[in-house]
């Protein structure tokens, strides 16, 4: 009885464990049923979700290639510096009495700065005219005894030798007459320079003196600087690589063009006058001046500014707005909109960029819409919808520059066009083509 009992107690956990056994694979089975299944919708719906968004057009804007003018130029980091400044000093002696400019004026040539107690320099004055006088009348009775003697010497009365000496007298005094005569010149001349005048047009600095000072003509830091602002000189550096290019422009005559530092704002625009006669060995590079005229004083002195070397105008040349320009493992290319309204990738051949325009010389045609925004959604075949320049900056590091994604759309002709300050925008962007 007891093993019965026993055994019996042992039989019923295997069972037990066998239909919990069966329980679990029934339960992985349905489990991985369910997870097959739910993967085949998935499977069979992305193939339509992959239609759908391939039928939706991609909005892009687009531009028309055309023939146009495009300038080749150089760029390079420079200063404005004036083309004349002057130290003004006193030339003579003496305590300052009056101070006749406010600091930072603007001044003509010949207007009165400050004034040197004149006194002492009139009395000099005064006194050459005195010994002038005296001396003209020593002269004219020199003149007289020589006359009478010449008519005693032509009677036997007088010597040869009392009448050379008459006539000698006479023309010391005559020699005396035009030493006194100079000396009166001088002495007005300090009189005159009691008052100190500006040299040139320009623009007064600090007063470096104050009235109640004795200042003297060896004064090393003078009354004021007095600096001219119109014509305003930019002297500038390029790589010495740029010298055979320039040399052979340079015969037709330069033009340069300033800039503010940023290239946000056309300061001025010149004439290039020189390059300089040696490279400089530590950085390679190259200096050259311009002058530029500077009537609304735009360009202030020493200011940093970006210095544009204009070297020739590329006449009639197919261009298209730079950021149209796509490189990739098949080359240099561009997206093409076709007539119905779909992609077409065209690789192309650029001669150069110039800032906000790439010279195109093969690949595309005068008329051909090409997309210069929207292009990183693009492949070929897609369908496009052309949607209008917004200006919206894509780009925050080149928002509103001339050469960006949103400063070039079509006109109503469907010639590219830039966004306003088109001329000046474009100083910041560094020239590649010329340098090539």
């Amino acid at each position: 009885m007891t093993s019965e009992l026993t055994a019996s107690r042992v039989e019923q956990p295997k069972a037990t464990r066998w239909i919990l056994g069966a329980i679990g694979v029934l339960a992985l089975v349905g489990a991985g049923l369910f997870a097959r299944s739910k993967q085949a919708g998935k499977s069979a719906a992305t193939p339509a979700g992959s239609s759908a968004s391939d039928a939706r057009p991609i909005p892009v804007v687009i531009t028309t290639a055309a023939q146009r003018d495009v300038p080749v130029y150089l760029d390079g980091l420079g200063n404005a510096v004036p083309l004349i400044t002057v130290t003004v000093r006193p030339q003579v002696d003496g305590p300052l009495t009056e101070v006749a400019f406010k600091e930072g004026q603007f001044v003509k040539k010949g207007d009165l700065l400050a004034r040197i107690d004149p006194r002492p320099f009139a009395i000099a004055v005064h006194q050459a005219q005195a010994a002038l006088a005296r001396d003209q009348a020593q002269y004219k009775n020199a003149q007289l005894n020589a006359v009478r003697y010449t008519s005693l010497h032509d009677q036997g009365l007088a010597t040869q030798e009392q009448l050379d000496d008459m006539r000698a007298s006479a023309e010391q005094f005559a020699g005396t007459d035009k030493s006194d005569q100079a000396q009166i010149e001088s002495a007005q001349l300090n009189l005159a320079y009691t008052e100190i005048r500006s040299p040139v047009d320009g623009v007064t600095g600090v007063r470096q003196v104050d009235v109640g000072n004795v200042v003297h003509a060896t004064d090393p830091n003078g009354i004021v600087v007095v600096t001219q602002l119109d014509p305003m000189t930019i002297i500038f550096t390029l790589p010495q690589d740029n010298l055979a290019q320039i040399n052979k422009e340079i015969s037709a005559g330069l033009d340069i063009e300033a800039y503010s530092r940023d290239g946000s704002q056309l300061l001025g625009k010149g004439k290039l006058t020189l390059i300089d006669n040696q490279v400089n060995v530590a950085t390679a590079t190259v200096k050259l001046k311009g002058v530029v005229p500077n009537p609304d004083k735009a360009l202030w002195p020493n200011e940093f500014v970006r210095a544009r070397l204009v070297l020739a105008v590329r006449k009639g040349v197919l261009a298209l707005p730079a950021p149209a320009v796509q490189r990739g493992p098949q080359g240099t290319f561009v997206y093409v909109v076709n007539p119905d309204q779909t992609a077409a990738l065209r690789t192309i051949e650029v001669d150069t960029v110039q800032d906000q325009w790439a010279i195109i010389t093969k690949g595309v045609q005068p008329g051909d819409k090409v997309v210069v925004e929207g292009q990183n959604q693009l492949r070929p075949g897609a369908k496009v919808s052309v949607r209008p320049n917004t200006g919206g900056g894509g780009h925050s590091d080149s928002e509103g520059a001339p050469g960006s994604p949103d400063s070039v759309s079509e006109n109503q002709d469907g010639l590219p066009t830039a966004s306003a300050g088109a001329g000046g925008g474009g100083a910041g962007k560094k020239h590649h083509g010329a340098q090539q």
